[in-house]
């Protein structure tokens, strides 16, 4: 009897695979996916259309949005192989390559992936930083006028976000992820609304009059004609990457509970995700499009598209920075896993690397402390906060690793693995079809690793080291 019990309490704790048991529904993945995609970004979509004009920006966010669609698909009927519903689960998205392609393409899926990941950990350091100096800015604006010198650093509240990060580090897993991702999709809905409500009081103000255009910014009087297709690029990829989460996909999918099946849960949550963030990006690009025509700046909120009311602006920005605290966690979370699964299984014995204590926190719960987990991910938070410092200009590097993982790991990996695993006849109707999309969106990948190559430079002759 007291074997039948252990095991009992064990089936309550575990799944049959031996892993934590999962209690992720279609709206916890949903949160997660809605975190991971809609970004600070959203607001500078109406930069992208003022580069592309109304007919080809709104083509290219519905199409990415379609395309995203398709492939998340894809990739949740690859969670578990060589069944969909009944196979082996896949943990991870390194797993699911592994299993299903082979070992070269791991390693190849590997380096794409973990290297965006730590680039976007980077980057929304430095982002989160930029929102914190906006707050700063909007009140020295509103008290000192508009054209007041209000330049302020943002070394110390990069500072300030990676202490906060050091602290959030210590969930232990992305099973427990779940309120934090919760509130930051709150937030994201927070500031784009912002943004999109500022765009209509603008719209809506008496003598409203911008120049906007079918095809964008106009050659010859905006901008040269090199100028124009180098942004081109860069909006084009701007909008493909805004879309992308694939990289963490195999992750938040591993988060939901093995009834109903795994695969459709995660496509009612892709499905979900990605309809919201359409319909905000929609908003967000055109609306703002309209609202500021093609001097459409960079950011709504950072980059003072809007200075009144300085409170709207200022409460923008901190649901921005509440967001990029949960989007680190997010993308940070498949990095800490990774690295203290092979220790575990490098140092079995060591109480350093396995052992948990528990600590009481009031008004918090039980805290499971582990002495590796808490040094390790300190250091991580440390390293990706001085890289964001010695760096500022390390959002165009950002761009620069969108642009080379986004097609292997969102587009080449997802239809490898379907045609495959699905066993889908060479030269088929499908088969062509799945190829012919591999091919554009490696020249999307391509047009746009240029541009954002171009914008690395142009910010390196214009950036300031602190050092």
């Amino acid at each position: 009897m007291a074997v039948q019990s252990s095991l009992s309490i064990d089936s309550v704790k575990y799944d049959d695979d031996g892993h934590i048991k999962r209690t992720g529904t279609w709206v916890t993945a949903s949160a997660h996916i809605v975190t991971a995609v809609i970004g600070s970004g959203v607001l500078s979509l109406a930069w992208a259309v003022a580069q592309l004009g109304w007919i080809a920006g709104s083509f290219i966010l519905i199409l990415f949005s379609l395309i995203t669609l398709l492939t998340s698909f894809l990739l949740a009927d690859c969670y578990r192989y060589p069944d969909p519903i009944h196979g082996t689960r896949n943990h991870t998205y390194m797993e699911m390559v592994k299993n299903i392609l082979g070992g070269v393409q791991y390693k190849l899926c590997g380096l794409a992936q973990y290297t965006n990941l730590v680039g976007c950990t980077i980057g929304y350091t430095l982002t989160g930083s930029i929102s914190m100096v906006a707050i700063s800015k909007s009140n020295c604006f509103h008290k000192k006028g508009h054209l007041a010198d209000c330049n302020i650093s943002n070394f110390t509240f990069m500072a300030i976000f990676g202490s906060f990060q050091i602290l959030l580090s210590q969930i232990p897993d992305f099973h427990e992820l779940s309120w934090l991702s919760i509130v930051a999709a709150i937030m994201s809905f927070g500031y784009a609304s912002i943004g999109i409500g500022l765009s209509i009081a603008k719209i809506a103000e008496r003598g409203h009059h911008v120049e906007t255009g079918l095809t964008g910014l106009i050659v010859g009087v905006d901008e040269t004609g090199m100028q124009k297709l180098w942004n081109t690029f860069q909006a084009i990829g701007n909008i493909a990457f805004a879309y992308a989460f694939s990289m963490v996909i195999a992750e938040i999918q591993d988060t939901i509970k093995s009834s109903p099946p795994e695969n459709k849960v995660m496509k009612k949550s892709a499905f979900t995700g990605i309809l919201i963030t359409t319909f905000f990006y929609a908003l967000c690009g055109l609306l703002g499009y309209e609202a500021f025509g093609n001097k459409a700046p960079g950011n709504f909120l950072t980059g003072f598209g809007f200075y009144e009311p300085f409170w709207l602006v200022d409460i923008g920005n901190l649901f921005i920075i509440i967001h990029l605290v949960g989007a680190y966690q997010v993308f940070a979370q498949p990095i800490f896993s990774i690295v203290e699964s092979w220790g575990n299984k490098r140092w079995p014995q060591s109480k350093f690397m396995t052992k948990e204590y528990h600590v009481n926190i009031p008004l918090v719960g039980i805290w499971r402390m582990n002495m590796f987990r808490l040094i390790w991910r300190t250091m991580y938070v440390i390293f990706t906060t001085v890289i964001a410092i010695i760096l500022p200009f390390f959002n165009s590097i950002v761009g620069l690793l969108g642009a080379i993982s986004f097609f292997p790991l969102t587009v080449y990996f997802p239809t490898e693995m379907y045609l495959k695993q699905a066993k889908v006849p060479k030269y088929s109707s499908i088969w062509i079809g799945m190829k012919l999309l591999s091919g554009f969106c490696l020249i999307v990948t391509l047009v746009a690793a240029v541009g954002s190559i171009v914008g690395i430079i142009t910010d390196l002759k214009t950036s300031t080291l602190p050092f």
